[in-house]
């Protein structure tokens, strides 16, 4: 009996739809009415520390240090004014550090400036401003944090943020009123530079601003350039909106239930509205393009029970491999990588509940030009998917073995794949954050704070700040290219070998701690934490460097550490952003490892074939090592935006294969040889396939356009995959169906 005289379980099911399909229309109405007030409420995770494993050792290393220390949440507001060596300058600075002082989750106790840091050392300094008397030792000891490395001009107000999650203020609203502050800066002369604000935290922040924003109104114009492509290929208004309909229903519904169970969208999570709209729009389209088809020799309900009762299986274990391949997400110990994994799951199974509860009404309800267009398209591509299920057929043994030449080459690649650890390379060169980062390190040296601390005895001797003058001289001698690698050591030493002392005969180094504490309450626990004998050395260095020279110099710098203090723990937001890439990376290849498992074995089950399951692996592994081969042989560093793209890729190309393989053993039952089999399905299989990932690719295509590049990246990736996926499933799949007799 064929399918399509089936009177068992799908047809009931066929038959369930049409004639609920009005009700399930209402109820799937009256629920996306309810969850878009929901909805609105899904909050971000804005944090370099989500990003990592909970029991990471740098991870671990830093979250001790900000307990030691109080963390460095620093933000640097950079200028440069040619009278800073003045009393108006010096009045300036000071105002305006004042005015920066007073912004909601900024620490004002905390905050910073030229004027303030030289009070403890030199109480004459006004009156030797008068005098224009040049002390190149006190200009030296703020180079590179309040003073240029090499002028007098430029100079920088340092704040400090309140953490995140006891601010009064979030970090959107801290940061807009710092940019308010800056522009009403009056500068000292039309030729002065314009304060620019750089930093650790405003990196992080501007990060998921863009990831946030860029997405959202990426994704907004990736539907309107579907829309068109679906118009343009149906002519119709029904088979255009009810696709991007199924899609919006989905992700309102996944971020209400989000909501609801408390779940916070992190960095990677806010992947979801694109690849959601991968499902949603494939999944449609293989039914439209189906119920297209049936309706040339059948009338509208019977094509639509028809499509129903073939196509259900094929969708239904599509979603389940798609499923399949992000739930191997949770496998992962970094908790955004969980979290998007389980987003992507429920997604996955929201899309069949969309389609289910608009579908049959959306194509069977209403007389409006029911019908999907038919193009002379059509016509072309047949012949051209003809011409090469007949090319393949008879060239099969050649093309494998140049398949598997160009797989080796590229798998070679592989070994070259290298990891970008310069966070500002997220960023377009013309992005205001980035001028701001050439703009203070290319003056002021560094932005990128980290620290060694280490061991340290209370109260506090001559000799041990010995040892560690002894220590910052040896970390200053150490270069990177013939370059000194840091370009700013800070300790506690050289701040008080210059704060002068009243009293000679007393303790002069508790004096000059005292003096400190009055001047500076927030410097001294900041470098020496007397409670838990721990003291740290901070370290500036370049953040636009390659990750070899990162590499290296933390490695020197641990070496130099051991010498003085071999108890000692070299950590902060430098060292995370370093390993942040190889962390996620290295988490993905055992994510990616249990993806293929999940879906080899999802596909044995579908086709109830141990060898269709192995099968099914190849076509989808073979763009993925393209992919990654091809990133490698031309020197592109992996991001954000490629580190978890071979899971992405595998759950998104299996679906190919699973409606071609389906579709070839329908072919099959029907009594026809191999070769009669594959041509039946290359020509109406591969042409939904054409088709589906055409409008995806057209529709990724607008991330080329992001502000992240990242998601650039992804954007030209899945759509490189997808491309590379259809490839592998109307060449290499026959070849292999072929081959093995399947």
């Amino acid at each position: 009996m064929s399918v399509r005289e089936s009177t068992g379980f799908l047809a009931r099911w066929a038959d369930f739809l049409i004639l609920r399909s009005r009700s399930l229309l209402i109820l799937t109405v009256a629920l996306i009415i309810v969850a878009w007030p929901i909805s609105q409420r899904l909050v971000y995770q804005e944090s370099i520390e989500t990003l990592y494993a909970p029991d990471d050792p740098h991870l671990l290393d830093y979250l001790e240090s900000k307990a030691l220390f109080g963390g460095d949440e620093l933000v640097l507001v950079a200028y440069s004014d040619p009278e800073l060596f003045t009393i108006e300058g010096y009045e300036r600075n000071r105002a305006f550090a004042r005015q920066l002082a007073k912004v909601p989750g900024v620490v004002g106790a905390s905050t910073q400036c030229l004027a303030d840091a030289i009070a403890p050392v030199d109480a004459n300094f006004i009156q030797r401003l008068l005098l224009r008397t040049k002390d190149e030792e006190l200009k030296e000891l703020f180079r590179g944090v309040f003073l240029g490395l090499e002028d007098d001009v430029t100079t920088a107000v340092v704040l400090r943020l309140h953490s995140a999650d006891t601010s009064p203020a979030t970090r959107t609203e801290t940061f807009q009123q710092i940019h308010e502050v800056i522009r009403d800066y009056s500068p000292a002369t039309e030729s002065t530079t314009s304060p620019v604000i750089v930093g650790e935290p405003m990196l992080v922040h501007e990060t998921f601003r863009y990831v946030r924003e860029d997405g959202e109104l990426l994704f907004h114009v990736s539907l309107g350039i579907l829309g068109a492509v679906l118009l343009l290929y149906f002519r119709n208004l029904r088979w255009v909106l009810l696709p991007l309909l199924v899609v919006w229903a989905t992700i309102l519904f996944t971020k209400a239930i989000l909501v609801l169970c408390g779940v916070e969208l992190s960095m990677v999570s806010t992947l979801l509205n694109s690849l959601v709209t991968v499902i949603s729009i494939a999944t449609v389209m293989h039914i439209t393009l189906h119920y297209r088809e049936l309706r040339r020799m059948c009338d509208q309900q019977r094509s639509f029970r028809i499509t129903t009762m073939e196509m259900t299986g094929p969708i239904f274990w599509t979603t389940t491999t798609t499923m399949a391949g992000f739930a191997s997400l949770l496998s992962s110990r970094v908790v955004p990588v969980q979290s998007f994994g389980l987003t992507m799951s429920l997604g996955t199974v929201i899309v069949l509940a969309a389609v289910v509860g608009l579908v049959p009404a959306g194509t069977l309800k209403g007389k409006w030009l029911p019908d999907p267009y038919i193009p002379p398209v059509d016509t072309r591509l047949d012949r051209m998917l003809n011409w090469s299920s007949l090319f393949v057929g008879r060239h099969r043994k050649s093309l494998f073995w140049l398949i598997t030449a160009v797989v080796v080459f590229f798998a070679f690649g592989t070994f070259r794949l290298e990891v970008e650890t310069d966070f500002s390379k997220n960023f377009r060169a013309s992005s205001p954050m980035v001028a701001g980062l050439e703009f203070v390190e290319s003056r002021m040296g560094g932005t990128s704070s980290w620290e060694v601390n280490f061991p340290a005895p209370d109260p506090l001797t001559e000799d041990y700040l010995d040892q560690v003058r002894k220590f910052a001289d040896d970390l200053k001698t150490i270069e990177v290219n013939g370059k000194p690698g840091l370009t700013k050591v800070i300790t506690l030493s050289d701040t008080l070998d210059i704060i002068p002392v009243v009293n000679p005969f007393g303790n002069r180094l508790r004096a000059k701690l005292e003096r400190l504490q009055e001047y500076q309450p927030e410097l001294l626990p900041g470098l020496y934490n007397a409670e838990k004998n721990r003291m740290r050395v901070i370290l500036r260095s370049l953040e636009r460097q390659p990750s070899a020279q990162k590499r290296y110099l933390l490695e020197e710098v641990t070496r130099t550490s051991s010498k003085y203090f071999p108890e000692h723990k070299v950590t902060g937001t430098f060292v995370l952003f370093t390993f942040l890439i190889e962390s996620l990376l290295g988490d993905q290849l055992i994510s990616f490892s249990i993806s293929a498992a999940a879906i080899m074995t999802m596909m044995m089950v579908a086709f109830r074939s141990v060898r269709i399951g192995l099968l099914s692996l190849i076509p989808n592994g073979f763009p993925i090592v393209l992919l990654m081969g091809g990133l490698g042989w031309i020197g592109s560093p992996i991001n954000m935006g490629t580190a978890m793209i071979a899971s992405v890729s595998m759950g998104l190309t299996v679906d190919s294969s699973i409606h071609y393989i389906t579709g070839y053993l329908r072919a099959r039952k029907k009594g026809l040889s191999i070769a009669q089999a594959l041509d039946e399905t290359q020509s109406n299989v591969g042409e939904a396939l054409v088709f589906a990932t055409f409008a995806l690719i057209a529709g990724f295509s607008v991330l080329t356009i992001s502000q992240f590049i990242p998601l650039v990246y992804f954007g030209l990736l899945v759509s490189l995959a997808m491309l590379g996926g259809l490839i592998g499933n109307l060449v290499l799949l026959p070849i292999l169906l072929r081959t093995l007799k399947v």
